[in-house]
């Protein structure tokens, strides 16, 4: 079974994200923000994409898995309720599907992480995404790029034990 990884880069930097990627051995970057924009140094689509690029990691940015608008708008306003009900709609679009599928099919050929902004999965859309991959005999498995040195000893084989939470959770 293969496992998706997922990460945010909120309170971290480019290099510390950047190690991250690397401890772990991700070979490419999907990308399910919406809109890949940001005030991040580096995390914007052509930064980011050029720092992966330079460094072996592949750049996908998969924005039909981007959050709606109303789902971000309800998500900041702390409905967390609403903002999963909306973004599981979103998800049975056909293009979402489409996209899914595209996801999965990356994930089965190449270690994949998933990005969008908010540290905590929970928080997020991507944790979501990957319920919906389970079905499809997808893991997941929750990153955190602040701090690096947590993966020196990672191994894929204890993030398939884990496949349900986070290194961070599992420790």
């Amino acid at each position: 079974m293969s496992t998706v990884f997922t990460i945010g880069y909120e309170g971290t930097d480019i290099e510390r994200f950047m190690a991250t990627l690397h401890a772990v051995r991700i070979a490419a970057l999907v990308d399910v923000r919406a809109v890949a924009i940001s005030r991040k140094k580096g995390f914007s689509k052509t930064a980011l994409s050029a720092r992966l690029n330079a460094e072996g990691i592949a750049y996908h940015h998969l924005s039909e898995l981007g959050d709606p608008k109303p789902g971000r708008d309800a998500a900041r306003a702390g409905r967390l309720g609403e903002f999963r009900r909306i973004y599981n709609n979103h998800l049975r679009s056909a293009d979402a599907q489409a996209s899914l599928k595209v996801l999965a099919e990356l994930a089965v050929m190449q270690s994949v992480c998933l990005l969008c902004f908010e540290r905590d999965p929970k928080h997020c859309h991507r944790s979501i995404v990957t319920a919906h991959l389970v079905p499809m005999g997808l893991n997941h498995f929750d990153l955190y790029g602040d701090l690096p040195r947590r993966y020196e000893d990672f191994s894929p084989i204890r993030a398939r034990c884990h496949s349900r939470q986070s290194l961070a959770a599992a420790e």
